[in-house]
């Protein structure tokens, strides 16, 4: 019995660990990564995102790749402008892996190689440069470096997407200068927007006083064209109204005079009415009143029968008054 246990046992060893070698071989890439495998130290194949197994002692993981864009984000680089002006300046190289195998393979230390590249470029470019555009032409130096980092890369399975200038710090003394030039332009724009104002708020409130005095003006052309009309409007009404009132008395009297033909005075009536207008006319303004002859004989008979009828009264005597010893 003894005999037979130990191979039983030294089998089910085996079985385990073949079990434990083959579990520890099953490799799942996930997304974004590639695993670098090589086959007795040579370069086999690259694994892609799933399930892959791995031979055991034969093969082994090289590098474990990622696919993602990765920012380097670099030191301060001492530069020299074309005017001899020593700047730091610190870049920002965005970058990615395109190729696993020429990055596994292409550059002992892609990063360090990526560094010293970067900093090469920025100084062969800032040299051909003076102060002030180092500071106004940021995009021009970022698409220069990009460009030449990529296509140095290349070989490295390396893509650069982009490159940034992350700070230019000059001089102190340069800096206290642009500062006082800063200083100096801000107050120039000040002075220049304050004296735009100004001239601005003039035009705006002469505009204002010539809008006032247009609108007081119109104001007292329309209150001139109203008074107007309504006085000729009170003389038109004043006209018809004594237009009417003249028809209204000829109507009158025309129809005095229909009403005179229809009842067919005599001749007495007639005369009557004739000595009724002569007093009217009598008690009027007139200085000189022209009788007609056919009234004569009749004014004279109403006169003398007036006469006839008033009688003059004779004021009363009053006593004569005493006289006083003064007097005497």
């Amino acid at each position: 019995m003894p005999s037979s246990f130990a191979p039983t046992v030294f089998l089910g060893i085996v079985i385990v660990l073949v079990i434990v070698i083959l579990i520890r071989n099953i490799r799942v890439v996930p997304q974004a990564r590639s695993l670098v495998i090589e086959r007795l130290g040579a370069y086999s194949t690259t694994w892609n995102v799933g399930l892959h197994f791995k031979i055991p002692f034969i093969e082994r993981i090289a590098r474990n790749v990622s696919l993602k864009e990765q920012v380097a984000d670099f030191p301060p680089q001492p530069v020299i402008t074309k005017d001899n002006v020593t700047m730091q300046i610190d870049t920002v190289v965005f970058f990615q892996i395109t190729d696993p195998k020429l990055y596994t393979y292409g550059i002992e230390q892609p990063m360090v190689a990526i560094e010293n590249l970067s900093a090469t470029t920025l100084r062969n470019i800032i040299g051909d440069l003076e102060l002030d555009q180092c500071l106004t032409s940021r995009d021009v130096v970022n698409s220069k470096m990009r460009s030449i980092l990529d296509e140095a890369t290349d070989p490295w399975g390396i893509k650069v997407n982009r490159v940034e200038l992350k700070n230019i710090l000059p001089p102190k003394e340069i800096q206290n200068a642009m500062e006082k030039q800063m200083k100096a332009e801000r107050e120039r724009r000040e002075a220049i927007l304050q004296a735009e104002g100004k001239k601005k708020s003039a035009i705006l409130t002469a505009e204002g006083e010539k809008e006032s005095a247009i609108l007081q003006a119109e104001a007292e052309k329309a209150a001139a064209i109203l008074r107007a009309d309504a006085k000729k409007q009170a003389q038109i009404l004043e006209a018809e109204g004594e237009a009417e009132a003249i028809l209204k008395v000829q109507t009158a009297t025309a129809e005095g005079i229909r009403r005179i033909n229809e009842a067919s005075p005599s001749e007495a009536v007639i005369k009557l009415r004739s000595l009724e207008a002569f007093s009217a006319a009598a008690n009027g303004r007139a200085t000189k009143i022209i009788i007609p002859s056919e009234l004569q004989g009749l004014a004279g008979l109403a006169a003398g029968i007036a006469e006839a009828v008033r009688e003059p009264e004779k004021p009363a005597q009053k006593p004569a008054p005493a006289r006083t010893p003064a007097q005497q």
